[in-house]
């Protein structure tokens, strides 16, 4: 037993040694052969493993374009992205299973579905995928089956999902419908992204602001097209990340190789509320004179910031909307405006003072062989009048005479003090495609006999009208001529990275003497019996400035009756604030730059005036005509008892048992009624406001759509019709 026992022990030793030697030899293996790998064949490995992921091209990462604010803040442009949706219905991948509508087959592998058993499938069919997008897109539901089952049979490579993009929400609910939830492999639902650029407040500065181009580029951008957008593109769009879909334990993942960067955001100078006010007053001469195209520009004073920007456009019948910068790229010949440059240079010169007398006679005076005329010609004309009497009348043949007499032996003398004013120097403008002026210069081929006269009020030179404003705002800023400018900062996460500063271009266009005499004249325009500009005239605010009106010309002749009109000059006339030009381009009702023109500048100086002053209401006079009780609008029964209770206005409520009530006027007070709800019904919304239609209409599972302001005034799905969820409804607000 024992020796048999020893033989058994040895047999096992022998075999845990022989273990034990496999294992030291595998484990010898595996460290000599991770040796070799990560030192003798590490490049070749590394060779393989680069050649492997350049089968996976890097994709890229879209930036998010920054935004663009007013000087307050408030939001003007911002980005978000759009989904245009396609089906690709040529994939050939098992169409036996995967292919549209994942029917189960009972032929071969590979065999394609008959139209019959497409359309008996049920869990991911046509008929649910029909159903699904007719009751998000508002479509006829059969008709939208026959349109799929078409493309489907067509093999049709782009067959569109929706007539126009969808959002970002949107379209991921669309990928969750019958079919689309195979994913985009199987089904072959397509989503291509572009870029909405939305301005909160619509047509507010839309030319300066500018726009951008709807889709990408290659290198993964949205970029400007116009305007600041175009202007500060590099900074807006940020910079594009980069990615690749690497293999990670049996899936996919998708790993950054580099981060996307916001664009920075700008503020600009634009302050929105005389923004509105500017543009509204605009748009009510524009619509009153049936012009085809009209601007209006505002500056401050002190620091060339522009304030407000409006350029209108004529689209159709009584409909105006900005198509293009007037102010900073029409080349337009500024007309009568421009007579303050002349007198300034005359004055300048010592060839003149605006006690001198002119004889223009009865309107009409001859020289070199054409009538030099004025506006009341045909009344009879100014007859003898000082120089201050010439541009308070506007009389062309005053300033042309004046400047006839000066200069006719030397024309280059007075353009040369027109240069000296600052009037070519380059604003370097932030808006691309800004224009230059053009201001004619003797001994050149462009020059002859009558370009003197007809240089001194305002014809035979070009520039934008953003050009005469910078002028007239250094008149406005004793003398000193500011750079006009856009854009105030450059931020990047709220973090201001560079400021634009106030830029002095001209310490002084003329003498103080000159610049106090030609004040004075600007402000009889206005204020003088005989003042062309009286339509400026408000006992709110002192206006000082110029009325213009310039014939346009055509096919190398001046037509009388087609014109642009216009007013530049500033406010308060004691203590400038403002500077302002408004031009009005060929109104077909008759029109002049003394009534259109002043009576824009009229009413935006009354209406920044009166945004600015508040009254204590305890101390007015109670009118005649008040209302005595405030309209009260539909809504949240609740928070409408709340706010008459402050008011301390009598309401009947005893009929309210909801949480939403109507309302309705009577002598004693205001009276709330139960506003009527069925399950699964549309409730009557007319007489509520946006907010809580919106939020009633939400609540209920629908998707609203809003147009106009005020109060609901229409419906497009009627009050106890049957709504189901996701269904559309469209809400007119008057």
């Amino acid at each position: 037993m024992s020796h048999s026992r020893q033989s058994e022990n040895r047999w096992t030793e022998l075999r845990y040694g022989i273990v034990v030697l496999l294992l030291l030899v595998l484990g010898g293996f595996i460290v000599f052969t991770m040796l070799r790998i990560a030192y003798v064949e590490k490049g070749a490995w590394l060779a393989i493993a680069e050649k492997e992921k350049a089968k996976l091209p890097n994709s890229l990462i879209y930036p998010e374009r920054g935004n663009i604010y007013a000087s307050d803040g408030r939001l003007m442009a911002t980005s978000f992205p759009l989904y245009s949706l396609y089906v690709d219905f040529r994939s050939k991948k098992d169409i036996d299973s995967i292919s549209f509508l994942q029917i189960p087959l009972v032929k071969p592998k590979g065999a394609v579905p008959t139209e019959k058993q497409l359309a008996e499938s049920r869990r991911n069919g046509v008929d649910s995928l029909a159903f699904y997008l007719s009751r998000k897109f508002g479509k006829d539901e059969g008709r939208l089956r026959g349109e799929l089952m078409a493309a489907f049979r067509r093999r049709d490579g782009s067959f569109p999902i929706t007539d126009r993009p969808v959002s970002y929400f949107d379209m991921k609910e669309v990928k969750s419908f019958p079919f689309f939830r195979l994913g985009q492999f199987k089904s072959g639902l397509i989503a291509v992204e572009t870029v909405k650029r939305d301005n909160p407040y619509l047509s507010l500065a839309q030319r300066t602001i500018g726009d951008i181009y709807a889709g990408r580029d290659t290198a993964g951008y949205s970029r400007g097209s116009a305007g600041l957008e175009l202007q500060y593109d590099s900074l807006l769009r940020g910079e594009a990340g980069l990615q690749k879909r690497q293999r990670v334990g049996g899936g996919w993942i998708d790993g950054i190789i580099r981060e996307a960067v916001r664009g920075m955001d700008i503020r600009t100078t634009i302050d929105l509320d005389v923004q509105f006010i500017a543009e509204k007053a605009l748009r009510r001469m524009m619509v009153a004179t049936e012009a085809e195209a009209g601007s209006v520009m505002l500056m401050d004073v002190k620091t060339g910031e522009v304030r407000a920007i409006s350029n209108m456009g004529l689209v159709s019948a009584g409909v105006y909307a900005e198509t293009r910068n007037y102010a900073v790229r029409d080349m337009i010949e500024p007309g009568s405006i421009f007579k303050v440059a002349s007198v300034i240079v005359a004055l300048e010169d010592t060839v003149c003072s605006p006690d001198d007398w002119v004889d223009t006679g009865k309107g009409v005076f001859r020289y070199h062989g054409s009538d030099i005329t004025d506006h009341n010609r045909d009344r009879g004309g100014n007859g003898v009048i000082t120089v201050e009497e010439a541009i308070i009348r506007s009389s062309n043949i005053g300033i042309s005479k004046v400047i006839i007499k000066a200069y006719e032996r030397n024309p280059g003398k007075f353009v040369e003090g027109l240069y000296r004013l600052g009037l070519t120097e380059d604003l370097r403008l932030e808006i691309p495609g800004a224009g230059r002026p053009v201001i004619r210069m003797p001994n050149r081929t462009n020059w002859y006999p009558l370009a003197l006269p007809y240089m001194s009020f305002g014809y035979e030179t070009e520039m934008p009208p953003i050009y005469m404003l910078t002028f007239y705002n250094a008149i406005a800023n004793d003398g000193r001529m500011m750079r006009p400018f856009f854009v105030k900062e450059i931020m990047r996460e709220g973090k201001v990275i560079r400021s634009n500063k106030p830029e002095v271009m001209r310490e002084s266009v003329c003498s103080a003497r000159t610049l106090r005499l030609v004040r004075k004249m600007l402000l009889g325009v206005v204020e003088d019996e005989h003042g062309t500009g009286r339509f400026a005239y408000s006992p709110l605010v002192r206006i000082a400035g110029k009325t213009g009106s310039a014939q346009i010309g055509e096919h190398g002749t001046y037509r009388r009756n087609v014109l642009n009109v216009s007013f530049a000059g500033y406010f308060p006339a004691d203590n400038p604030e403002y500077s302002v030009i408004t031009v009005i381009r060929r109104p077909k009702r008759r029109a002049s730059g003394g009534d259109a023109g002043a009576g824009i500048v009229k009413e935006i100086a009354e209406g920044i005036y009166l945004s600015r002053s508040f009254a204590d209401l305890r101390k007015l006079k109670v009118d005649s005509q008040a209302v005595r009780l405030p309209g009260v609008k539909a809504g949240n029964a609740n928070a409408t008892l709340e706010v008459l209770k402050a008011l301390k206005i009598r309401s009947d409520h005893k009929d309210v048992a909801s949480a939403w009530a109507f309302a309705a006027r009577e002598e004693e007070g205001i009276r709330l009624a139960d506003l009527q709800m069925g399950d699964g019904l549309m409730p009557k919304l007319l007489g509520m406001g946006a907010k809580d239609a919106v939020y009633l209409l939400e609540s209920l599972g629908m998707r609203v759509r809003l147009s106009g302001r005020g109060y609901v005034a229409t419906q497009s799905v009627q009050p106890g019709q049957r709504i189901a969820k996701g269904q559309i409804i469209t809400l007119t607000f008057k």
